[in-house]
């Protein structure tokens, strides 16, 4: 048993937290290029050939620029910018760190509805330009029209969070090595292929070319060499998941776990962390609301459930849809159905009998009610992957919108639901997991247990489960907590690492007991998870093998953590985890860090603040109070904490 009478075990060398020494890589295998692949692969790789994918990145002078350097300019809050040919190449003069100056283009991000454009603000530092071009319109436009943003602003173009080599580059290219150091604040960035190509997702293919090329056709003992490189030749029949995964790599709202693409192949959670149905993220029924992408929504499905996998609907080479219309959702929601899913009723779909509309117009099409439509990037359309059913009776319990709205915006969501209802669809009041979550938002009493009982009802989709093991920690309950410490030996992985944090009421004498076991799970994001609860537990010594491994899992939090160093939100995390261990300067060190990379985190001004202040540094406290609202005059965040703390 863990020795608990001892004062707490330092889980993080936190001396070394901002300042790690460079750590070894392991070696990347070979990757060839796209153009290695089209010789036998010809039908491939023309469908690939002018793809979104293709044109995911390039270069200014590949053809592919559409964008007018012809001396056109758009002005926004007081700067105007202009577009220019200089000596051959295209140029912006804009507002850069140190004010007005030009900007060699240096990189093409996408092709259509809108096109982006990478300047080098500095040698290895890439940013992406807020000010972009809409392809459909063939006008200059920013991304950003109801923000005034000015240079030193973190969400400025020139600021972190608009940093192509952290926030971009890695689903924008194959094999992507970020290679930031945080000791010289740098990129030493380099990937194989610019764009996504074919190795993006099948792989490093040189032990591949070498099979092909024997003579005497198949070797065994070279095809186990192209598996053991992470080669995979096809998405077959039976690695459905494995093909889901791979493409929700880069179409999820995640974290990354690594420094860069992870080898084709990797299980989804050993390379990210994705992001829950949160508030701010997704609306209380789990529709879209921010730019989530698709995995979060697909999850929730009961396609997902089902075993539909992305190639069913996408053609993965084209990145187009397979049919056009209702033609794609009838492949398998006909009176003839789809051997692959017996479990679904063969009936017609795409009559008024069930859609209620007249044939041939926006409302009778499949996607206009089970695939709600979000613009984002300002032009960009993007529908809603969870194929939920129309139900405006939520939109009058939650505020989530619905599908009917969507289109008769003249119309009340009453009106919306009344109109379902009377054609046989679901009337108001039927229970859904949206009621408890928008309760659980609206921290109404009593939803603590409400939510431990959609987390451990395992008929739902693993994604809800672990989202209302998130949304318990609103309540800090522990006879809730202690309900659901069992699902620490769920199957989903996403249940398991959400179950860590939900249980902190708990004191931590009982809940080492679940977590210990986590600490070697075969899935990292959970062994992560982990190594963060461990931290803040009275444990002094550990018997092996749990000594081993939490320091084990520790280590791997720590790479995690240096490879985002360069994330204002991680020196969040730093100086959160320094605090935990009751290492101010530390902390201290780490929340300075982060608003020098986001002067508007209000939240890591207000830690320095206390910080200062805990110490009996009054004076330091009130420079850093000042300091805080020059950049954010009267932020309330910063206002409630001067006022506490009884600052001028």
């Amino acid at each position: 048993m863990p020795d608990l009478t001892a004062p707490p075990q330092r889980m993080l060398l936190l001396f070394g937290l901002l300042l790690w020494p460079s750590l070894p890589m392991a070696q990347t295998p070979a990757y060839v290029g796209s153009d290695q692949c089209a010789d036998c692969h010809a039908e491939a790789a023309d469908a690939w050939a002018g793809s979104h994918h293709d044109l995911a990145w390039t270069l200014p002078d590949e053809g592919h620029l559409i964008g007018d350097f012809d001396g056109a300019s758009f002005t926004k809050d007081g700067v105007t910018s202009t577009f220019d040919m200089v000596d051959g190449q295209p140029s912006i003069l804009t507002d850069g760190p140190d004010g007005m100056a030009r900007f060699p283009i240096t990189g093409v991000a996408g092709i259509e509805p809108l096109q982006q454009y990478l300047v080098e603000t500095e040698p290895g530092r890439v940013q992406s330009l807020d000010t972009v071009w809409d392809a459909e319109e063939e006008r200059w436009y920013h991304l950003y029209p109801d923000q005034e943003l000015a240079a030193g602003d973190g969400l400025h173009w020139t600021g972190p969070y608009k940093n192509w080599n952290a926030r971009c580059a890695e689903c924008h290219a194959t094999g992507y090595v970020k290679a930031y150091d945080p000791q010289t604040d740098s990129y030493d960035s380099w990937q194989a292929e610019i764009g996504v190509g074919c190795e993006a997702c099948h792989g490093p293919g040189e032990a591949h070319l070498q099979w092909a090329a024997m003579p005497d056709g198949f070797d065994p003992a070279l095809w186990s060499a192209v598996s053991a490189l992470g080669f995979t030749v096809s998405f077959g029949e039976e690695a459905r998941d494995a093909e889901v995964e791979q493409c929700a790599g880069c179409h999820s709202r995640r974290e990354a776990l690594g420094d860069g693409s992870p080898l084709p192949g990797t299980p989804f959670h050993d390379a990210y962390r994705l992001a829950l149905l949160r508030e701010g993220l997704y609306h209380a029924d789990g529709s879209i609301l921010e730019e989530v992408y698709v995995y979060g929504s697909f999850l929730q499905s009961k396609m997902n459930t089902a075993g539909v996998r992305c190639s069913d609907c996408h053609d993965v080479h084209t990145a187009r849809v397979k049919a056009e219309g209702n033609g794609l959702c009838t492949q398998c929601h006909s009176p003839a159905g789809n051997d692959r899913f017996p479990q679904l009723a063969k009936a017609e779909y795409d009559t008024p009998a069930h859609h209620f509309h007249t044939p041939g117009t926006a409302g009778a099409e499949c996607k206009s009610c089970h695939m709600i439509e979000r613009t984002y990037m300002g032009i960009d359309g993007r529908r809603d992957h969870s194929f939920r059913v129309p139900r405006p009776d939520l939109s009058l319990a939650t505020g989530s919108p619905n599908a009917c709205n969507d289109c008769h915006a003249d119309k009340s969501a009453r009106w919306a639901a009344e109109a379902i209802a009377d054609n046989g669809g679901t009337r108001g009041g039927t229970p859904h997991p949206a009621n408890i979550f928008a309760a659980a938002r609206r921290f109404e009493p009593g939803m603590a247990a409400a939510l431990a009982d959609l987390a451990l009802y395992d008929g739902l989709p693993a994604i809800l489960r672990a989202t209302a093991l998130d949304e318990m920690q609103r309540y800090n309950d522990p006879e809730q907590a202690k309900r659901v410490m069992v699902l620490a030996d769920d199957p989903d992985p996403l249940v398991r690492q959400a179950v860590l944090p939900a249980i902190r009421p708990v004191p931590g004498t009982e809940r080492v007991t679940p977590i210990l076991p986590l600490l070697a799970d075969p899935v990292r994001a959970v062994r992560l998870a982990a190594a963060r609860e461990m931290l803040a537990l009275p444990i002094a010594r550990l018997p092996e093998p749990h000594n081993s491994n939490a320091r084990n899992a520790s280590m791997e939090w720590q790479r995690s953590l240096r490879t985002r160093a360069d994330f204002p939100e991680t020196q969040l995390v730093l100086g959160g985890a320094a605090l935990t261990a009751r290492n101010l300067d530390a902390a201290s060190a780490a929340f300075a860090r982060a608003t020098e990379m986001d002067p508007q985190l209000v939240d890591a001004w207000a830690m320095q603040v206390r910080l200062r202040d805990a110490v009996g540094d009054r004076a330091g406290a009130q420079r850093l109070m000042d300091a805080a609202l020059a950049l954010n005059p009267l932020d309330p965040v910063l206002l409630r904490w001067r006022d506490e703390l009884r600052l001028d």
